[in-house]
């Protein structure tokens, strides 16, 4: 019986592609880190200096995927291209370093041109979070490029790590912080900032000719559709973060500005179905890349159907725990502090669902050359949110109920204009989409 077992084990392991199991583990890591960094810093401040530091975190993570990690994407591709033709990527990274630290200076300067808006208005005048912001757009700028080179060359360990080597380098320092009674925003506004850099270079330590020499490389070579993919992926990022965002620019009273620390508690709450797609996406995805890679076109489409019923079926699961659960979860969790109610936690449930939704989608339909496509959904998704918001008075019913229409809208886009762009994919068309959904994963 031992015997079978370990041979039913390596089977397994064969089945699933490289890279698999070490982007999944980082996945956990971050995303339970990720948790630990909210609980904490919750925990070690008052609700307004907590509010200050969520919007920090809400900018970083609006701003650093949404313009970075379609940077990465390309990077990864065009390396993995090169490496499959024997062609050697160095010039390659370059370019994109150059890129990089051109958006990076432009995004700096942009933010510190708006520091007269946002210090007041997201950071609750505490100007220094700002300065770690700039730092974060720093360090987000090379974990992303050093995530394309690693992806590009097939280091998927080390790609995993970077994951999670920078939720423990983040969680660690906040939870040190916390013990020593520190309840000045900045200084966790640092563990946000810093950790990038360090977990790159942590993966790193003894990779070698990732960089290796090759032909000049042309700006066309990291794909006409970059544009595509920056808009969409920043119009993704607004989308996901569309409530917390409106709630905080709403509050005009102490109370309420109190209020949406418990707000942002509620949308990480709601956002654990994302930690539960994690977990399946390993299951799932490797048969999807055996049947495309076979040929078997209607074997595949059943089986994306089954993948979406699969990301329903949690969006379902998150909407009943939110309503149950959600409230008592969030008492244990961030302590007696936490008042968010039933109907909030399950609001915002359904629209992480029904956003995650749409996020599955729209990298199905990028691996299919639907940039354009999928960007567009996303630009409708925000205009139901700001529709639907504007029609409500309540300031937390109002953005609950615009981030489900918008995210639901997305959805339906992304999945029509999925379906027709399927019609004419092939089977290399479909081995692409399995391979963007299996190593470009939802990240917190």
């Amino acid at each position: 019986m031992a015997q079978r077992a370990q041979r039913s084990l390596e089977a397994a392991r064969n089945a699933v592609p490289e890279g698999t199991f070490a982007v999944g583990a980082g996945l956990i890591i971050a995303g339970l880190t990720a948790y630990g960094f909210q609980i904490t810093s919750f925990r070690a401040l008052d609700k307004l200096d907590y509010r200050a530091l969520s919007g920090l975190w809400v900018l970083v993570f609006v701003a650093a995927p949404g313009f970075f990690l379609p940077l990465e994407q390309e990077v990864g591709r065009a390396l993995a291209d090169r490496r499959a033709r024997g062609v050697g990527g160095g010039p390659l990274v370059r370019r994109a370093a150059f890129l990089g630290t051109l958006l990076t200076a432009t995004l700096i300067i942009i933010a510190f041109a708006l520091g007269p808006i946002l210090v007041p208005n997201l950071f609750d005048g505490e100007a220094l979070l700002l300065v770690c912001f700039a730092v974060a757009l720093v360090t987000y700028a090379c974990q992303h490029l050093t995530r394309g080179t690693l992806s590009g060359n097939g280091r998927f360990r080390p790609y995993g790590e970077i994951l999670g080597v920078e939720g423990v380098l983040r969680l660690s320092p906040t939870i040190a912080l916390w013990l020593a009674g520190v309840d000045q925003p900045v200084y966790y506004g640092l563990c946000i900032a810093i950790p990038p850099v360090l977990a790159s270079a942590w993966a790193l330590r003894g990779q070698r000719d990732l960089v290796t020499p090759g032909p000049a490389s042309p700006f066309s070579e990291l794909s006409a559709n970059l544009t595509f993919l920056f808009i969409g992926s920043v119009l993704a990022q607004i989308l996901s973060y569309a409530a917390f965002l409106t709630a905080t620019v709403l509050a005009s009273t102490k109370a309420e500005e109190e209020a949406v620390a418990d707000f942002i508690v509620g949308v990480f709450l709601a956002r654990i179905p994302i930690l539960l797609f994690q977990a399946v996406q390993a299951a799932l995805l490797p048969k999807l890349a055996s049947l495309a890679g076979a040929g078997r076109d209607e074997d595949f489409r059943n089986g994306l159907r089954k993948l979406v019923l699969v990301v329903v079926g949690i969006g379902v699961l998150g909407v009943v725990g939110g309503y149950t659960l959600g409230p008592w979860a969030g008492g244990i969790l961030f302590g007696d502090k936490f008042t968010l109610g039933h109907r909030d936690l399950a609001l915002l449930a359904a629209g992480s669902g029904a956003f995650i939704l749409a996020l599955t989608l729209a990298q199905a339909l990028i691996a299919l050359m639907g940039h354009a496509r999928a960007a567009a959904a996303f630009a409708l998704g925000i205009v139901g949110f700001a529709i639907v918001t504007a029609l409500e008075p309540d300031l937390f019913l109002r953005v609950e109920l615009g981030y489900l229409a918008g995210s639901l809208i997305a959805a339906v886009a992304m999945g029509a204009l999925l379906l027709e762009r399927m019609r004419s994919a092939g089977a290399d068309s479909l081995a692409r989409l399995v391979a963007a959904i299996e190593h470009e994963p939802l990240e917190i």
